[in-house]
């Protein structure tokens, strides 16, 4: 069944609560290869953005997720926050003046939210940074879809993918952010903001088991 907005809002709150929860983990990720502030940075960005949707009165899911992009680029310090600022408002673009949304819907806004952040911070897939957890996690999704799988099912498969992608980061060398500057002693750490992709994608599996 398709997605509503209450089930896009409850994905929102599992994601401000996961970040709450993994916010030490987080900043101590960033602390060896970054600015030791990612944790903070995200956890603050999500509180922000839950206290605006707490009073929006949104007439699509389009614009759910926009209000989430803009609180997180007002309120989201270092690169997290105009990468996963633009994340949310590329996934507002392409779900606005939608009240549900389909797998397929799903599919068409994470793959935009993605090419954003592909955009935005010019990374590729193993330069050390949240895209090799979200490609392959997009990958994985439309694959499963493809081969006839459940709403449920793509979305537990996609988080594996990303879970998988997250952890491969562990040995690379690091070509984008403040980690590249570390050059070869970067290698040895998981990304931080692999890590918390794969902790919002995760989320959504685990929100959206039932309602999807």
């Amino acid at each position: 069944m398709p997605l509503t907005q209450e089930a896009v809002r409850a994905w929102l709150q599992r994601c401000a609560a996961v970040l709450e929860e993994n916010r030490d983990y987080l900043t101590q990720l960033d602390a060896a290869i970054g600015d030791a502030d990612h944790g903070v940075n995200m956890d603050r960005g999500f509180k922000a953005a839950m206290a605006r949707l707490a009073s929006l009165n949104a007439p699509d899911i389009g614009s759910v997720f926009k209000t989430v992009g803009m609180t997180l680029v007002a309120t989201v310090g270092g690169a997290g926050g105009p990468l996963y600022g633009t994340f949310f408002l590329q996934l507002g673009v392409k779900t606005a003046n939608k009240q549900e949304l389909t797998p397929h819907d799903w599919a068409e806004a994470l793959e935009a939210a993605i090419n954003g952040v592909i955009a935005r911070g010019q990374a590729r897939p193993g330069d050390k940074t949240m895209v090799d957890a979200l490609l392959p996690a997009l990958e994985a999704y439309k694959a499963a879809l493809q081969e006839g799988a459940s709403f449920a099912e793509a979305l537990a498969r996609s988080a594996a993918a990303a879970e998988e992608g997250m952890k491969a980061t562990i040995p690379m060398i690091a070509k984008k952010g403040r980690a590249s500057y570390l050059g070869e002693r970067s290698a040895g750490h998981q990304d931080p903001g692999a890590t918390s992709s794969y902790l919002l994608l995760q989320a959504a599996a685990e929100t959206w088991a039932d309602a999807a």
